[in-house]
């Protein structure tokens, strides 16, 4: 498949934008049961919101450019009971607008107690919103990564991988950005968030890995003789039947060459979690912002390498047929 920028940008800075969120409401748990510093939580929780509510609005700006007609983008909701794009067009602004509320709460103190639990557990509006968001970031997980693992006829993306690795990518470049930022504002919280980023970008990478495995030993289900239904045991391809390219051509082939995408799987390995990890450790120990944040830019740019292999490396069966100009 052709990679489209728009859709890279989509998916990683949602998916930034959702892990941000699930590590301010983890800070927050924590400190509701007394194993964090609750001194400087509120603004570095309002603070994080609005970084978190950014990278979903950026995102939403960048789906924008896909489409054929925008002004039309809301219709893709109406099919809501049968399609992962029209619930993902529904839990994502959902999801930010309850991340919007997570961050007035605690930026402008509208936070007002709820209740108390018998164990002495103070639950305030933020904390019922915290959970409302963090079951609404999970949901957008699956709605974005079902888009593609629902479809049957593209091996690479037909695995419950791809939603264990859209779930942990996400959950890792988010971690490690609010690891970057309590670097900035809340330093107390460094060693917990970079740890947790440490771990998550660990997960995704066996993760990641064991996807690049089990695509590397795919075996197609479609032949040239199953493409154009003629059973002769030897069938050679001449001409895909145009004089140059077409929609098939540029839209379901990435159009680059096998060695790219090697040298493109390669870097986004070692951009997305070698680098990120290491500057993650040295970050921590010394308590340095500029090596998290570091951290942070250098695991985006692996990601939008990773999303772009993603793409790219998905193999449509009309290639069977489309291959070859002449």
């Amino acid at each position: 498949m052709r990679p489209a920028l728009s859709v890279l940008l989509l998916t990683t800075l949602i998916g930034a934008g959702q892990g941000l969120f699930l590590a301010l409401f983890t800070v927050q748990s924590y400190a509701l049961l007394g194993l964090l510093p609750r001194t400087e939580e509120s603004v570095f929780l309002g603070a994080g919101s609005a970084i978190a509510l950014a990278l979903l609005v950026a995102g939403l700006v960048a789906s924008f450019f896909h489409l054929g007609r925008p002004e039309r983008a809301w219709r893709s909701a109406g099919q809501w009971r049968t399609s992962w794009l029209s619930r993902e067009v529904i839990v994502l602004p959902a999801f930010m607008g309850v991340v919007a509320l997570y961050g007035l709460a605690h930026g402008f103190a509208l936070n007002p107690l709820l209740t108390t639990l018998p164990q002495g557990l103070a639950i305030d509006a933020s904390v019922v919103l915290g959970m409302l968001g963090t079951l609404l970031a999970f949901a957008l997980f699956v709605c974005t990564a079902m888009i593609y693992a629902c479809l049957r006829f593209l091996a690479e993306w037909h695995s419950p991988l791809t939603l264990v690795n859209y779930i942990l990518l996400g959950g890792a470049s988010g971690f490690t950005l609010a690891a970057g930022l309590a670097g900035l504002a809340a330093p107390r919280l460094v060693a917990f968030l970079a740890g947790w980023a440490i771990v998550i970008t660990v997960l995704a990478a066996i993760g990641r890995l064991a996807s690049l495995w089990r695509n590397a030993r795919l075996k197609p289900l479609s032949t040239i003789q199953s493409a154009i239904g003629i059973k002769h045991p030897k069938v050679v391809q001449k001409s895909q039947g145009f004089m140059g390219g077409s929609f098939n051509t540029q839209e379901f082939f990435h159009g680059t060459s096998a060695g790219r995408l090697r040298a493109v799987k390669h870097a986004f390995v070692v951009l997305t979690f070698v680098v990120p990890v290491v500057l993650l450790l040295a970050g921590r120990d010394l308590a340095s912002a500029p090596l998290l944040l570091a951290a942070f830019i250098v695991q985006y740019a692996g990601l939008l390498a990773e999303r772009w292999f993603f793409f790219a490396q998905a193999n449509h069966p009309q290639n069977i047929y489309y291959q070859a100009v002449s």
